[in-house]
């Protein structure tokens, strides 16, 4: 099974691949006790997952960060809550990602903690330049409807090669901005950042990434669907998208900061 440049779906695919469904978590149906009773029916969370579960959770998890981040920029808080979050989502993520965790709870904390940390930002980053909240907003919405209808058209394939790219550039795309932020550990700055030609195109070519991640994000779902993965997984699956779909944003808001501060 191909795996995806997102954490959480790598974690995802990962798991074993025996007999009894994605990742071993199919149902298999009744089986017969020791006492020769059948085995007590698969609770709701055990039932195949299906796409109204994905869409349903994702919505829940997306919908929690859109409200905390909305509260979060209305009441303004201080620059400071926007290191708190990205903390707090940073750990959670990894708690998700190395336990493959699907507690609603834990994804639902990451929620909150991405919309403290989002809204604090865009807060900050709107009032330096007007507008350009609303318009990251709508471009996100409009690179993830495109990306779905890549993926659904097949207009692009998730190729095994495809997918070998994505992970490629992803993992290189990390490794520059880790140089970068040990970089200016010393006062040296790699210009991928801030202001100038070599900024935009980098934002440009993360967007690029960040999108394309989305298809990876995309066809793992829905490997996940056809194996028969337990619908509590749909928790997991609304968090790998999310992860994605706060990259892809924090660079579309950055992007358009860059151009009409320029």
């Amino acid at each position: 099974m191909r795996t995806s440049s997102n954490p959480a779906f790598r974690a995802l695919s990962g798991r074993g691949q025996g007999q009894g469904g994605y990742a071993n978590f199919g149902y298999q149906g009744q089986q017969p006790t020791g006492y020769g009773y059948p085995a007590a029916p698969p609770t709701a969370a055990d039932r195949p997952m299906t796409i109204d579960d994905v869409v349903t959770k994702t919505a829940i998890t997306l919908g929690t960060t859109v409200v905390v981040g909305g509260l979060t920029a209305a009441v303004g808080l201080p620059p400071a809550f926007a290191f708190v979050g990205m903390i707090v989502g940073l750990v959670l993520a990894l708690i998700i990602t190395f336990r493959q965790s699907t507690n609603p709870a834990l994804v639902i904390g990451y929620a909150v903690a991405e919309g403290v940390f989002l809204g604090t930002v865009t807060k900050l980053i709107d009032y330096l330049v007007p507008g350009v909240a609303v318009q990251a907003i709508i471009s996100t919405m409009v690179v993830f409807a495109t990306m779905l209808v890549v993926y659904k058209t097949g207009a692009v394939k998730v190729t095994p090669r495809v997918t070998k790219w994505i992970i490629g550039a992803t993992m290189g795309a990390a490794a520059l901005m880790v140089l970068n932020l040990l970089m200016s550990f010393f006062g040296l700055n790699l210009g991928v950042r801030g202001n100038g030609t070599l900024a935009i195109v980098v934002s440009l070519v993360f967007i690029g990434i960040a999108a394309f991640n989305l298809l990876l994000d995309f066809d793992q779902a829905d490997r996940a669907i056809r194996a028969g993965a337990p619908a509590r997984f749909a928790w997991y699956i609304a968090f790998g998208l999310m992860v994605t779909l706060v990259w892809l944003y924090i660079e579309i808001l950055n992007l358009l900061a860059q151009l009409q501060r320029n």
